[in-house]
């Protein structure tokens, strides 16, 4: 069966957006990364838990879907920057998941006692782990359907809808070039996208992109 239900946990922002008139050079916010939970049968999975403070996971996991942490079945992290699997340590009860390259960083980098386990390409009969690099060479993003459509959860490999409809990688991107490869192939495969730092939204079918977005665009 498909996927039952998906939501957006937490809708992350980025440090800095060029589409709202800032610079690259310096960060203007904290960055947070968008989490999402994804409900199939016999196993909720959460994609790359933000908060670090296992008690403000807690709470936005409860406040969107009324289930704590110990209902969560396993946990994804799309990749090895250390905003998207801040919160792993909230969900102690889950297997953590990430693909292989990405599961040998984190572990290597000793945040965690636990090991992340490297994941098959596909978790549970529902889930694609598909290679989506360009932001780091080993992202890997979530595919599933839901309702009859395709959705894609991107991590980093679309920061936010304004870099995907100008199909432009963050200012950190390892290959800027490749990064928006990804983008353009993520655009012919997905009805939804959601991105790293920003909430989902609907993918426009070829040619009807929307003018260059201004700062203070009410709309981004």
């Amino acid at each position: 069966m498909a996927v039952r239900q998906w939501d957006v946990i937490i809708i992350g922002n980025t440090s800095r957006n060029r589409y709202w008139g800032e610079g690259d050079e310096k960060p203007v916010r904290p960055a947070v990364c968008t989490t999402t939970l994804i409900t199939c049968d016999g196993m909720r999975l959460i994609a790359d838990p933000a908060f670090a403070e296992a008690d403000r996971m807690a709470f936005e996991l409860d406040r969107r879907t009324g289930l704590k942490p110990a209902d969560v079945d396993a946990v994804f992290v799309t990749h090895s920057h250390s905003d998207h699997y801040a919160g792993l340590g909230s969900f102690p009860h889950a297997e953590w998941l990430a693909a292989p390259g990405v599961a040998r960083e984190i572990n290597d980098s000793g945040a965690y006692p636990r090991t992340v386990k490297p994941a098959a390409d596909r978790i549970g009969d529902d889930v694609s782990v598909i290679p989506t690099p360009g932001h780091t060479p080993d992202h890997h993003s979530l595919l599933f359907e839901c309702g009859g459509l395709r959705i894609v959860v991107a991590g980093d490999a679309v920061m936010r809808r304004d870099f995907f409809e100008d199909r432009r990688g963050y200012f950190n991107s390892a290959d800027p070039e490749l990064a928006s490869r990804t983008i353009e192939r993520l655009a012919a495969m997905a009805d939804i996208i959601v991105p790293g730092h920003d909430n989902y939204f609907l993918v426009r079918p070829a040619g009807t992109r929307p003018p260059d977005p201004r700062p203070g665009d009410a709309g981004r």
